[in-house]
């Protein structure tokens, strides 16, 4: 019974939140990306899912992912094992200032659809498995810490907090995915960020850095306004 009703939240559908509890998650989002005093602890969960997504997409090109590690100046890296060439590289490189974005986007398809419940328990088990990759003490703190307030609102918090709590993460995940992009071309316009994960693929694919640069900021900002017109319902 008790298996039955959870599998029923999980894969149920929830009520819609009212419109001013979407737009005010999406303003507390924008309120903790644009000031450098909140945006800097707040970045530790893009570049969770920027690691992320480099690992996932590693394993489903048939890479052997063996290790991420998570910093405390927000920095990351993932480290994979398998041909340094070809498609499965370049889609590994080009997983990370991408999958923030995606993930919102599919966060958005979810909260659309009335999933709130599902979305909760997804980015909960996409974090367990991520934690079994993190091979240092802070990258374990801080997707334990994360992936604990999932699992907790998921599961000891009413409706109506689920949902901001829901809409706020994807929110963030939406527009936290455009800054890293600016903060990189800002970078390389100064010389610095020369091992970034564009010139990588500039490398790989002898396409220019600032072609991968453009294509980065091409998929946050239409992952932005496509999943904001599915959050606010246009």
């Amino acid at each position: 019974m008790v298996t039955t009703k959870i599998l029923d939240d999980v894969l149920g559908t929830q009520p819609a939140p009212e419109l001013w509890l979407v737009v005010a998650t999406g303003l507390a989002a924008l309120l903790v990306t644009v000031p450098n005093v909140l945006w800097r602890p707040a970045r530790n969960a893009v570049t969770i899912a920027h690691e992320g997504g480099h690992g996932l997409v590693a394993l489903l090109t048939g890479r052997r992912l063996e290790a991420i590690r998570l910093h405390s100046d927000t920095s990351g890296l993932t480290v994979s094992r398998g041909r340094p060439t070809g498609i499965g590289m370049i889609l590994t490189a080009a997983a990370g200032y991408t999958a923030p974005s995606l993930l919102g986007l599919g966060g958005a398809w979810l909260l659309a659809a009335h999933r709130i419940t599902l979305l909760l328990w997804v980015a909960t088990a996409l974090l367990i498995a991520m934690l079994l990759m993190v091979r240092n003490a802070y990258g374990v703190l801080s997707v334990v810490v994360t992936g604990g307030a999932f699992l907790l609102v998921s599961w000891l918090t009413d409706p109506e907090v689920q949902a901001a709590f829901a809409y706020a993460a994807v929110w963030f995940l939406l527009l936290g995915g455009v800054r890293p992009v600016f903060e990189l071309q800002a970078k390389r316009r100064r010389g610095e960020a020369r091992d970034s994960d564009a010139d990588q693929l500039s490398r790989l694919t002898h396409a220019p850095a600032g072609a991968w640069v453009f294509l980065f900021h091409a998929v946050s900002l239409s992952s932005l306004i496509g999943g904001g017109r599915w959050l606010l319902g246009l």
